[in-house]
């Protein structure tokens, strides 16, 4: 019996794929669960149609971030905070204040989205910000010390 799967099921497939099963498995478990539905030729041509839109956006999307991206790469962030005379920094530079200057900047950025290393310290450091699964942007933050 073949069955079209409406999310991922352990050692059978993912959402969407159609997969063949032992008729009791699908009509007393799979379908009463709501883990699947029959594939019949109808059900088969809507999940065509509804992964040819899925793609058609998921295409967009991330055309969408490579352009943010270009935008984003090269970028140079200038944070001033406050610290010691040897350049130690009095807590640490976090992706909030990272995401707090993008926005200043015209970037709608959330700070989740925000990759630092430890910055305990001025100097210069790149932040990475993940756009999209498969699209990254690179910024520059140079980290000075805040004058009295």
């Amino acid at each position: 019996m073949e069955i079209i799967l409406k999310q991922p099921v352990k050692n059978l497939g993912d959402k969407d794929d159609v997969v063949k099963v032992k008729p009791g498995y699908a009509r007393n478990y799979l379908i009463p669960q709501g883990m699947a539905i029959l594939a019949t030729a109808s059900a088969k041509k809507e999940l065509a149609e509804k992964i040819r839109q899925r793609s058609h956006k998921l295409e967009f999307i991330k055309n969408q971030a490579l352009e943010e991206s270009e935008k984003l790469n090269g970028l140079k962030l200038s944070i001033e905070t406050l610290a010691g005379a040897d350049g130690k920094l009095f807590g640490s530079v976090t992706a909030l204040q990272v995401a707090n200057k993008l926005k200043e900047k015209g970037f709608e950025i959330d700070r989740k989205t925000i990759t630092l290393d430890d910055i305990r310290n001025t100097g210069e450091y790149t932040a990475i910000i993940h756009l999209h699964k498969e699209v990254k942007a690179e910024v520059e933050i140079e980290v000075i010390r805040k004058e009295d």
